[in-house]
C-alpha cells in the first residue's frame, strides 16, 4: 500500500488540483496554491514538480479547457485515419499497443466466475491506492480505493462464485510497471474481462487513445460505428472494470470539460495532467 507520507503528498496534490479546477479562470499563482495546502511556495513547487514532472503553472495549461479543445480539434481534423483504427499513433510512448483483451466465455460471464481462480492484491500508484486482480489469462479488475475491505467486496460482487487468493503474481506486476517504468518498458499486458460484445468493443477503442491525448464521447461513438450511441458509449465507459490500463480517463466532453469519472473527477484531472507531462518530457 501507499506509504503514509506518499498518501499525504497525493492528498495535497489532489487538494491543489481541486482548487485549480474551481479557480482556473483567475489562474492562481504559486503562493496561493501553496497556502491552500499549508506549505511554503518553495516546498509546494518541489512537491508538485516531483509528482507531476512539471510546474503547477504548466500543469494548469495541460488541464485547461482550451488545451483540451486544442487536442480534440487536432485529432478530429485528421479523422484518425488508419493509424487510429489500428492503434498505431506514430509514437513510442503508448502502452496501449501492449494491452490485449480476452473476453470471458458466455458461461464465465453468466455464472459469476464459477471455476475462476482470482488472485488479488493491493498496490500504490501516483494517484492513490489500488486493488488489482488477475486470472490465469490476465487482469480482470483494477480500481482506485481508499478502503481495502470495500474494494474487495466490490470485486467479489463482480465475480461472486470465484475462488479468491490474496497474492501478488507476475500478471499483476507487469500491469503495475506502467506507473513505475512508463509505457516503453512494458511487457505485453493481457486483460481477461467480462462484458457484453458492445462494452468490449468500446473498451478496445479506448485502448487506441494514445497517452497524453484526449477524445470526446461523440468521437468514440463514431469509432465504434454507432454515432448515435453517445449515451450507450458513456454507460460502457462508466462500467470500465480496469482503471488506468483501459484509459477511460482520456475521454472528455466535446466542450473540453473533464467530465465524470468512476474514481472521481479530481483523480481524472490528475491523471490527464500527469500523462501530458510525461509525453512532453
Amino acid at each position: 500500500m501507499m506509504t503514509v507520507q506518499k498518501q499525504i503528498d497525493y492528498n495535497r496534490i489532489a487538494k491543489a488540483i481541486d482548487y485549480l479546477k474551481a479557480n482556473f479562470k483567475k489562474q492562481p499563482g504559486l503562493e496561493e496554491l501553496a497556502e491552500i495546502v499549508h506549505l511554503s511556495p518553495f516546498h509546494f513547487q518541489r512537491l508538485f514538480t516531483e509528482w507531476a514532472g512539471v510546474s503547477p503553472k504548466k500543469f494548469i495549461q495541460y488541464t485547461s479547457i482550451e488545451y483540451a479543445k486544442q487536442l480534440l480539434r487536432k485529432k478530429q481534423a485528421t479523422l484518425f485515419d488508419a493509424a487510429m483504427e489500428t492503434g498505431l499513433s506514430g509514437t513510442s510512448r503508448l502502452h496501449d499497443l501492449f494491452v490485449n483483451i480476452e473476453g470471458m466465455t458466455p458461461g464465465e460471464y453468466k455464472n459469476g466466475g464459477k471455476n475462476l481462480a482470482i488472485n488479488y492484491s493491493y498496490a500504490e500508484s501516483p494517484f492513490g491506492n489500488l486493488i488489482v486482480a488477475s486470472t490465469s489469462k490476465g487482469i480482470c479488475h483494477m480500481a482506485f480505493t481508499t478502503d481495502q475491505e470495500e474494494a474487495f467486496n466490490h470485486l467479489r460482487a463482480r465475480f461472486p462464485n470465484a475462488q479468491y487468493d490474496r497474492v501478488v503474481d507476475k500478471i499483476q506486476q507487469d500491469a503495475l510497471f506502467v506507473f513505475q517504468h512508463g509505457p516503453d518498458k512494458l511487457n505485453q499486458i493481457k486483460l481477461h474481462l467480462n462484458g457484453t460484445p458492445f462494452q468490449i468493443k468500446v473498451w478496445e477503442t479506448l485502448l487506441k487513445i494514445p497517452m497524453g491525448e484526449l477524445r470526446s464521447y461523440g468521437t468514440i461513438a463514431k469509432l465504434v460505428e454507432n454515432p448515435q450511441a453517445a449515451r450507450a458509449i458513456g454507460s460502457a465507459i462508466g462500467q470500465n472494470p480496469v482503471a488506468y490500463l483501459i484509459p477511460c480517463h482520456r475521454v472528455i466532453k466535446s466542450t473540453g470539460e473533464i467530465g465524470g469519472y468512476m474514481w472521481g473527477s479530481t483523480r481524472k484531472t490528475a491523471i490527464i495532467g500527469w500523462e501530458a507531462a510525461k509525453v512532453a518530457v
